[in-house]
């Protein structure tokens, strides 16, 4: 079968099923349409591509995402043009992001080809990211702009065979005029390779011994550390956390950016902003802020992790969530709907307000005080991970599935 994968920042949601498909031998031909040009995946052919057009800085707020997606789009219609002359490829199938627009226009450019669109969020003024913070209310304007974000996916959903989102809760978000178009099916944890690895040990330069599991380590990932990911409530939450338990450290993972909602104004981000609030209140060498680790790194930290911290505000699910909860961490996270589709309280993890520092930090010195009486959550967690989110057993034949019933030009993918 001839595959074409689109996203910008390949691979995106497809590393899963990428992994899978090039490991089959099945004579598989699969391109992946990017505006990367530094990955390069066996079996899959890299086409770069450069939007088209992008928007002047003082181009109209209302439109200026659409015109940013609309220029992404022709930009990556000509570069599938020009492959096509070149190499004569056309794929029997498409799978990619609907979110920035590359995706906008390949029906027009191959209308027989049938397309699976990915569809991530929609922007409403309630149940999400906009008007949760009261620290940062939406303004007047705030309505039309949400409207004018969700263009590219009104535009998408005509662009589209099929629509696959991951969650729920992302479902929901969506009008219902979106869903009969949509099936619900998670990118894919990969459980086989995740699991409680009782030996797992990570060295810390200033540290003249490798962290153990035998050693009290509370544990917090993001992309990035940002208010929509409760940095800020974490950090709060660290002086009730270090008078109670004194010994504990606490590794933080994630970049010091902001990816959703706004930026700190502090120059050295929200990190350094939190920092000069809680000034000496926090013992800060028991507090190790890593940045952005590698994969096989972040999953030893889980490894040893005696109590693993996941905050967000009502967003979507990070893949961290689920991977921990496949090597059976002990998870505590913030109460809002999308953690509460992975996580139920007392049984695969605890849930707690997101806006209370205070109550994060007592629920987190009771996992630590109390190992014993929280140690079902971790095997429950990975169980409830195996049933509704494992890539080989429950993603794959979905995803599987969903393509076959589109393609008509080749044989079906066996599993």
């Amino acid at each position: 079968m001839k595959f074409l994968f689109v996203h910008q920042n390949m691979p995106g949601q497809y590393r899963e099923i990428l992994q899978w498909l090039t490991a089959q031998n099945a004579g598989h031909e699969i391109v992946f349409l990017t505006q990367r040009k530094d990955v390069q995946l066996k079996g899959v052919h890299t086409l770069s591509y450069q939007p088209f057009h992008r928007p002047g800085k003082d181009a109209f707020g209302l439109s200026k995402d659409w015109e940013a997606a609309a220029g992404a789009g022709f930009g990556a219609v000509q570069a599938l043009q020009e492959f096509q002359r070149e190499t004569g490829f056309k794929p029997d199938i498409i799978l990619g992001h609907t979110g920035w627009g590359e995706m906008s226009f390949l029906k027009d450019l191959w209308p027989d080809v049938p397309v699976i669109g990915f569809f991530e969020y929609y922007y409403n003024m309630d149940g999400g990211l906009v008007g949760f913070d009261p620290e940062a209310p939406p303004n007047p304007q705030t309505p039309f702009f949400n409207r004018a974000r969700n263009v590219v996916p009104w535009i998408n959903l005509g662009a589209v065979d099929q629509g696959h989102v991951p969650t729920y809760w992302q479902r929901d978000r969506f009008p219902d005029v979106f869903h009969d178009k949509m099936y619900v099916c998670h990118d894919g944890i990969r459980c086989d390779r995740l699991g409680l690895d009782q030996s797992a040990s990570v060295g810390l330069g200033r540290l003249d011994q490798p962290l153990t599991r035998n050693d009290e380590v509370v544990t917090y990932i993001a992309r990035n550390m940002e208010r929509a990911r409760g940095f800020h409530v974490m950090m709060r939450a660290l002086p009730e956390i270090q008078a109670a338990r004194p010994n504990a450290r606490i590794l933080m993972i994630g970049g010091n950016e902001t990816s959703y909602g706004r930026e700190s104004s502090h120059p050295g981000g929200l990190r350094g902003e939190m920092e000069a609030e809680l000034g000496d209140r926090v013992n800060w060498d028991r507090v190790h802020f890593l940045g952005r680790v590698p994969y096989d790194d972040l999953c030893r930290i889980i490894q040893i992790s005696s109590c693993h911290i996941y905050l967000t505000m009502p967003f979507v699910l990070s893949w961290s969530l689920l991977e921990s909860m496949a090597m059976q961490a002990t998870v505590v996270a913030a109460d809002v709907a999308p953690v509460r589709e992975a996580i139920t309280h007392g049984e695969t993890g605890m849930l707690v307000d997101f806006f209370d520092p205070s109550a994060l930090a007592a629920q987190v010195v009771d996992v630590l005080a109390r190992p014993d009486d929280y140690a079902h959550l971790g095997p429950n967690a990975r169980a409830h991970v195996l049933r509704d989110y494992d890539f080989l057993t429950r993603c794959l034949p979905e995803h599987i599935r969903q393509i076959n019933q589109l393609v008509t030009t080749a044989a079906p993918i066996q599993i």
